[in-house]
């Protein structure tokens, strides 16, 4: 949603879907917009995820609900297409859940483009698994699954997003489909402290209030002292506009047993997976697009 003055060309822009489990922290806000205020991006759609029962029994609603209320701040209601995901995990790896959100990606992967359909997932992948389930033919099509989840591949540790829905992971993960995977190590690299929010993000009107003082009350909820975050979400968002923004390997893709721990068996297609990332990078183009889109708009 912002003009640089320039008129990019069909194949200088990506074709992409936002997968968000909003709700579940405070930084797929800062990623939601990014991925919305980047001209480079064809943005098809956002899908509002689930993010398990821990902590909500109305994940999915909840994260539709706060993608919604960026959108009205951001006066973009009714110009950006939402299709809500499943309201939850999928049951075993050979069952889907139908949504409007998995049918969206059908849709775009199935399209005659020669350009790669990228859908990002800041959350679980059981939105994904439950596409390539309902419609296997999305397996040889041109489509990255980008995903912001698991953790490095020494040691076990289930983390957060792998956690609600292992076996959606396990349906990507043995599948065909292109994947790139943004693990915790990498994601926690992207962290920013509160100045620097208050600094270049408060200012820039409602929106940009928003986003500072919500991530300040998520973390207000923690006992231990601490002014900062990982925008963890965003490194979605810089790999697809720039996939060597960190250094990356292949690796044959793992499996996950029920606790989520990796088993690398190495008969799987290799995937890609991201071991470092540039968090200036990402940080200052948001800073500058949030900016420009504040004065363009008038916010």
């Amino acid at each position: 949603m912002l003009d640089f003055g320039i008129t990019l060309k069909k194949n200088q822009k990506a074709r992409v879907i936002i997968n968000t489990d909003a709700k579940n922290e405070a930084d797929d806000q800062f990623a939601i917009v990014h991925a919305i205020l980047t001209p480079s991006f064809e943005l098809h759609g956002i899908i509002p995820a689930h993010f398990g029962e821990i902590k909500s029994k109305t994940s999915q609603k909840d994260s539709y609900d706060e993608t919604m209320h960026l959108l009205n701040l951001m006066g973009l209601e009714g110009k950006i297409r939402v299709e809500n995901g499943a309201a939850g995990a999928i049951a075993d790896e050979h069952t889907p859940v139908d949504s409007p959100g998995a049918r969206l990606i059908i849709s775009e992967a199935m399209k005659d483009d020669d350009r790669p359909l990228y859908v990002a997932f800041y959350g679980p992948l059981t939105d994904m698994a439950s596409a390539l389930l309902l419609e296997p033919k999305i397996a040889d099509r041109n489509v990255i699954v980008v995903w912001i989840g698991g953790t490095n591949y020494r040691g076990n540790r289930c983390e957060f997003n792998l956690s609600n829905d292992i076996a959606a992971a396990n349906v990507v993960f043995k599948s065909k489909l292109q994947v790139w995977q943004v693990p915790s190590t990498v994601y926690r690299q992207v962290a920013v402290s509160y100045a620097e929010l208050m600094y270049k993000v408060y200012p820039q009107g409602e929106i940009g209030k928003y986003l500072v003082k919500q991530l300040m009350e998520f973390n207000a909820r923690y006992d231990h002292p601490f002014e900062f975050r990982s925008l963890g979400d965003s490194p979605a968002v810089g790999v697809i506009m720039y996939p060597d923004l960190g250094e990356w390997d292949w690796k044959p893709a793992p499996e996950f047993d029920e606790k989520g721990n990796y088993i690398e068996t190495g008969a799987n297609r290799p995937i890609r997976v991201y071991s470092s990332i540039d968090a200036r990078f990402i940080h200052e183009d948001f800073f500058a697009k949030l900016a420009l889109f504040v004065k363009a708009n008038n916010l």
